[in-house]
């Protein structure tokens, strides 16, 4: 039986975001960790065919509706599935180190320099307390903000719009940086892929 959800290939080789993010953890990220969420989310719909055709974002706004039996195993690996995409999406390297408009000018707008917005999304992830996500996001009044998340919920439960994500689970990046969280999150801003935020801000104005 063919079922929805695989894990997509990446647009890149597993070494193209050295120095910064290392081979072995975007190989075991890739292939062992979102490839888990993919199979969990695959076999909790398996007796399921009528949720199977859904997508991930409907699975996950309406979760609720789901029956009892799935739903919390379709909410967590849905979401596992969807920030992960998100995020392997968001990496490039070589990458322009600031965005361009339209995306540069709302940070310029909503938080005063790219450079505050830098700090306060780093101040967000080393907030965060355990594993999970911090966002750059458009609400509903098209403002940007900086939110985090815990485990694999979205912002789609909070009716915010995703642009950019960064993966604050251990497994992104204590191969390379072991406990050291701010030398990870250093680092991602060298491989923020800006075009497709642009792309996914487009997305959330339409």
């Amino acid at each position: 039986m063919h079922y929805l959800f695989v894990n997509p290939p990446l647009p890149y080789h597993y070494n193209a975001l050295e120095p910064y993010i290392d081979a072995k953890t975007m190989e075991l990220h890739h292939n062992k960790h979102l490839q888990t969420y993919v199979d969990n989310l695959n076999a909790a719909l398996k007796n399921y065919p009528e949720y199977q055709q859904l997508s991930l974002e409907q699975l996950l706004l309406y979760s609720d509706f789901l029956p009892d039996a799935i739903k919390t195993m379709v909410k967590n690996n849905a979401g596992g599935v969807l920030n992960h995409i998100y995020y392997f999406s968001t990496l490039k390297n070589p990458t322009k180190q600031q965005p361009e408009n339209p995306l540069a000018a709302k940070i310029q707008s909503d938080f005063g320099s790219f450079s505050k917005f830098q700090d306060q999304f780093t101040k967000a992830a080393l907030s965060l307390f355990g594993s999970g996500y911090v966002w750059l996001v458009e609400s509903p009044n098209g403002q940007l903000k900086i939110i985090t998340t815990p485990n694999q919920d979205t912002p789609l439960e909070y009716h915010l719009c995703p642009i950019l994500n960064l993966d604050m689970w251990e497994h992104a990046y204590y191969l390379k940086n072991y406990n050291n969280r701010l030398d990870y999150i250093n680092h991602w801003f060298h491989v923020i892929n800006w075009e497709q935020a642009n792309k996914n801000l487009s997305k959330c104005e339409t």
